[in-house]
């Protein structure tokens, strides 16, 4: 007997519906997201396995490459606070422009003589490239270093408006050589903190 032939139609399926979650679910992730801030000194962190997460507050970052040292402390408050500190412990006088305009800096790296230049600049302008030479981490005549001033300063103002340590952490580059480094923990230690973070990049963990 010949075979029945089954006639054969077209299927077509509507991709209205997943479309639309798509597109809502797009829109969700761009609007939800956080953008990255632009870095005044990028460093490429060393690798690890770690997932333990930074806080989001009361917390300061010293970002250590090309032998720079920057500086940034979270919450705007705090910065503000932290600047008045430390321009009273120099003799500077920063206007309350200058001082909302610092509250509002994820970090610098400038020696105190030149931070009023570097707040009058915009993000971009200020960010650029070789701009910015570094906080100071030696001391002067028997004086602690402005990187001691800045780290001290800031353990204070932390636990003016918040009542908690501040806690600190080290960004450094991979291929930083240790003299750098090892100013930078000198002072930690000097100020009896033993305990900080180390930022890393996230690697694969090894099979």
């Amino acid at each position: 007997m010949p075979r029945i032939k089954v006639a054969r139609k077209s299927t077509a399926i509507d991709m209205t519906a997943m479309c639309d979650v798509a597109f809502l679910l797009l829109t969700f992730f761009i609007l939800t997201a956080t953008a990255r801030q632009p870095e005044a000194l990028a460093v490429d962190t060393p690798a690890s396995t770690t997932l333990i997460k930074l806080p989001e507050t009361d917390i300061a970052t010293l970002t250590i490459g090309q032998g720079k040292v920057f500086f940034g402390v979270k919450g705007q408050n705090v910065r503000a606070l932290t600047l008045e500190k430390v321009g009273n412990a120099y003799g500077i006088k920063f206007t309350p422009e200058e001082i909302q305009r610092f509250s509002v800096m994820e970090s610098f790296g400038v020696p105190i003589g030149n931070l009023k230049q570097i707040i009058k600049l915009s993000g971009p302008e200020r960010n650029k490239e070789g701009l910015q030479t570094g906080i100071p981490a030696d001391s002067v005549n028997n004086r602690a270093s402005e990187l001691n001033e800045w780290i001290l300063q800031a353990r204070y103002a932390t636990k003016e408006l918040n009542n908690k340590d501040m806690r600190l952490s080290i960004k450094g580059d991979a291929k930083e050589e240790y003299p750098t480094i090892k100013k930078v923990i000198n002072i930690l230690q000097v100020q009896n903190v033993n305990k900080f973070s180390l930022i890393t990049s996230m690697r694969a963990t090894e099979k």
